[in-house]
């Protein structure tokens, strides 16, 4: 039975007596108040309880991950390659020394002989000349004074120190010449003979191969150094006049000494 009904019974019984009935309004009353006051805390109660069930089943949204902020990373360093440089010269200053003077040997060196050597012994320039040539040949290949005198000697015999050419081998006379000679076909300086084995008409005709020719034969002879000056050129030139070497020794000699 609700409070109202709960009032209306209680006003229909006790209708008959006035103190009764006020008494009983007023706990009806005080009855429905209390009713309502329960009925507005369940109310309250549940509507709490509902909320928090709602917040209890309510899903929690997971917080938006805040973006992190990315430095760029710095750019990689290029390689450059250092110019060369040229190393600088250093700058060095000379040290002073004391300088003692060296006391040099008085000794006089030898005048260096003249490119043309004058004539000596009765000869011409041009004959100086050819005796020169000769005794050059002979030092550059190592023939010693001896050996020099030989073969001035025998120049002067064979040919009086002049480069001649053969009337009898027309060849002769197409080289530079200081005459012509007639005795079979020798020519030059020392009057050999290219039919014998001396070698061609030119190289007969230079006065430099010529001599160096001669000197080799020199030096195949066995013993030469101990011969006589005029031996020595006969060995060498087996001439029909062995002795005629002989008188030319003296002027060959001066002749030498003169070029060496």
């Amino acid at each position: 039975m609700c409070c109202l009904g709960l009032a209306a019974a209680v006003e229909t019984r006790d209708a008959g007596s006035p103190a009764r009935t006020a008494t009983s309004v007023a706990a009806a009353e005080q009855a429905a108040a209390q009713a309502a006051a329960n009925r507005s805390l369940d109310e309250t109660q549940q509507r709490a309880s509902r909320s928090s069930v709602r917040e209890a089943f309510t899903p929690q949204q997971a917080p938006s991950p805040t973006p992190t902020a990315t430095t760029p990373a710095p750019p990689a360093p290029t390689k450059t390659t250092p110019p060369t440089r040229k190393p600088t010269p250093r700058k060095t200053t000379p040290t002073k020394r004391a300088t003692t003077p060296t006391k040099r040997a008085t000794t006089v060196a030898p005048k260096p002989k003249p490119a043309v050597v004058a004539p000596v012994a009765g000869l011409t320039q041009a004959q100086m000349n050819n005796a020169a040539t000769i005794v050059k040949t002979g030092v550059s290949m190592g023939i010693p004074q001896r050996g020099l005198i030989v073969a001035i000697a025998t120049s002067m015999q064979e040919s009086n120190l002049l480069n001649l050419a053969n009337t009898g081998l027309p060849e002769s006379l197409n080289y530079p010449n200081e005459g012509t000679g007639y005795d079979h076909d020798s020519v030059g300086l020392f009057q050999q003979r290219t039919s014998s084995g001396w070698g061609t008409v030119q190289e007969l005709m230079t006065p430099a191969i010529s001599a160096q020719k001669f000197f080799n034969a020199l030096e195949q002879i066995i013993g030469w150094q101990n011969m006589s000056i005029a031996g020595a050129a006969q060995a060498v030139q087996v001439s029909a006049f062995p002795d005629a070497y002989a008188q030319h020794e003296l002027a060959a000699t001066t002749v030498v000494q003169a070029l060496t």
